[in-house]
């Protein structure tokens, strides 16, 4: 059985977006990048703005809070760090995430999707290029199209791949057997990565990509069919390269 990457994802803002790309380079102990970059804190964030690092995804604005942000897409100008965020409800916004100026227009932008009894996203905040992932180590998720295809078999319908905010997908695999390489370490095109742990999921993957509506349960899905909560693998890239749409994936170390 081959598997190879069928699309590659990141998420330019954390939880307000995600872009398709057809390959990216990774470097060893760190995060992809432009994934995560940035991201959105709240009136009772504790992140230090003052000694940036990574914090704790509970300092930020995210889908598993408000379900309307799982609708945004977005589009990066890696050159020139020109963000591009559009939503069904929304006329689309181009800003600079590291200009306060134009912080303050995507705040402006963003008030009519907030939840009037949540946090208040007050500011846009990034770590020295490290990416805020929900792992407090640089990480990188694999995902399965197979395993998508087994839970959406009793949602009835086709669960889409955006509820998951994945950064790899995988064609050609039996489903979960991704879980198998936990521990491992695998080769997808030119880059070695350790497979560390499952990626526990949140309210964030109940709402709908295409409007920001809850509407599938998955978290029930996945307890009720598999007795866990769990979808996808975080990794760590330990030697660096490429990798494209189309590139084969190898399990090299037991």
């Amino acid at each position: 059985m081959t598997a190879n990457v069928a699309n590659i994802w990141r998420h330019p803002l954390k939880s307000h977006g995600r872009e398709a790309v057809s390959a990216v380079d990774l470097e060893p102990g760190k995060t992809m990048p432009f994934d995560r970059l940035w991201a959105v804190t709240h009136d009772t964030s504790r992140f230090n703005t003052a000694k940036p690092e990574w914090a704790e995804c509970v300092n930020f604005a995210r889908g598993s809070k408000n379900p309307a942000l799982m609708a945004i897409d977005a589009r990066l100008a890696t050159d020139t760090r020109a963000l591009t965020l559009s939503h069904p409800e929304r006329p689309d916004l181009t800003f600079h995430p590291d200009q306060p100026e134009d912080v303050a227009r995507f705040l402006d932008w963003l008030k009519p999707l907030n939840l009037p009894d949540k946090m208040r996203p007050t500011g846009i905040v990034s770590a020295a290029e490290r990416g805020m992932t929900d792992t407090d180590y640089p990480s990188i998720s694999i995902l399965s199209n197979a395993s998508l295809a087994a839970l959406s078999a009793p949602a009835g319908s086709t669960v889409s791949p955006l509820r998951f905010r994945g950064n790899f997908w995988l064609d050609g695999l039996a489903p979960w057997q991704e879980f198998d390489w936990i521990g491992q370490e695998i080769e997808i095109g030119s880059v070695r990565l350790k497979v560390s742990e499952p990626i526990g999921r949140c309210l964030a993957t109940t709402a709908n990509p295409d409007n920001g509506q809850r509407d599938i349960d998955t978290l029930d899905l996945l307890k009720t069919g598999w007795g866990h909560t769990d979808f996808g693998v975080y990794a760590e890239v330990i030697k660096g390269g490429t990798i494209r749409v189309s590139d084969t994936l190898t399990v090299v170390k037991a």
